[in-house]
């Protein structure tokens, strides 16, 4: 078995913090610099902290040491990014800052991005607003909403606690449910809170030979589910997310140890989903990944260009990959947890699980009828 070094808590990596003019009077912003208890420096409104930008990929591996406080001036509340060619799961996405610590060899912010730092909007007012109009305004509407898209949910919450006020907000409502999504085991911040079973903790697997040569900065795969199996003690449901399932001398048996280690750690009955997605990445992506990690062998295997432009595994290899483990889970899993693919054409639904998400509502009500 081979494991990463130790990362539990990755915002150790931060060694510098910036901050907007305008947020320095922000009681929210004094709190992190005071936790943070780092060197930090002033910078004008609307400006960039620094030059690191001109050079992004270049200056990556720098930028995720530095930690930029600033407004968000656009909306914090959207839906996710899907893609209209593959089965989406009717996402929505709380924009809480961009990037994190962990740098992963197939992240696809690499490549999305413009800056290599990581950044984190602090006037959260604005944002408990705009989660609050919209539920309000939709109350017969069920929300599913995550922090992870753009960083990652919990990788620097001991510096930010946002995952506190974020729980206790969804904890009163009847309309939404919160899934924060972490490869970190940083759970502190969750302990004795009034969650009312509205908030799903999630963590990212993998193979652990994956979780060591391709998540750097990661937990190992110890450390998370040991995190995991906490949260269920304090009763959050939980969440796993196979993604991106890589192909690999041993994958075979390297995710059945994964899938039989998380069954003996965690109560089946406290998983409410689990998905599962092959790799893929945007063509702009492989340059990046090849050049900042040359001795990642990922990006050299066959691809076809999918429907959404992204290259992936072909079908027949992703039918493979698919069908082991879904089969390793379902020997597992509890009936009421939910297992879907993310990002995936009714095809692929058909042939390995039998059916297609039209057949039992869509993949937004599947998931709804989770955790409802």
């Amino acid at each position: 078995m081979v494991e990463n070094h130790t990362w539990k808590d990755p915002s150790r990596y931060i060694n510098r913090l910036f901050v907007e003019e305008p947020c320095l009077e922000l009681d929210y912003t004094q709190e992190i610099l005071a936790r943070a208890n780092l060197p930090w420096t002033l910078v004008p409104e609307r400006q960039k902290p620094n030059d690191l930008g001109d050079n992004f990929v270049e200056n990556l591996t720098m930028g995720k040491r530095q930690l930029y406080l600033c407004n968000n001036r656009g909306l914090f509340f959207k839906p996710c990014p899907g893609t209209r060619e593959y089965q989406c799961c009717d996402y929505q996405v709380v924009n809480t800052g961009t990037n994190c610590p962990i740098d992963c060899v197939y992240c696809i912010l690499q490549a999305y991005l413009n800056t290599p730092w990581l950044t984190f909007h602090v006037n959260t007012d604005q944002l408990f607003h705009e989660l609050s109009e919209s539920l309000s305004a939709n109350p017969q509407q069920f929300f599913r909403i995550g922090t992870g898209e753009f960083t990652d949910s919990l990788a620097i919450d001991r510096l930010t606690c946002l995952s506190r006020p974020l729980v206790e907000f969804i904890a009163l409502r009847d309309n939404a449910v919160l899934e924060l999504k972490t490869k970190s085991a940083v759970i502190d911040n969750l302990q004795g809170l009034h969650h009312n079973g509205k908030t799903i903790i999630a963590w990212s697997l993998n193979a652990a030979p994956i979780m060591a040569r391709y998540e750097l900065r990661s937990a190992t795969l110890a450390e998370r589910l040991d995190a995991a199996q906490k949260c269920a003690e304090w009763g959050y449901r939980l969440a796993f997310h196979f993604d991106p399932i890589i192909d690999y001398p041993g994958w075979q048996s390297g995710y059945a140890e994964t899938i039989d280690r998380l069954f003996e750690k965690i109560p089946a009955s406290a998983i409410a989903w689990i998905s599962l997605g092959a790799l893929r990445y945007i063509p702009s992506l492989k340059e990046i990944g090849i050049m900042r990690f040359p001795g990642a062998k990922i990006y050299y295997q066959e691809f076809i260009t999918g429907l959404d432009g992204k290259a992936r595994y072909f079908r027949f290899n992703r039918v493979r990959l698919y069908q082991h483990i879904f089969a390793l889970l379902q020997k597992k899993a509890s009936a009421g947890t939910c297992i879907y693919f993310c990002m995936e054409s009714d095809e692929i639904w058909r042939e390995v699980m039998g059916y297609t998400p039209g057949d039992r509502g869509g993949l937004s009500k599947m998931l709804d009828r989770t955790v409802r």
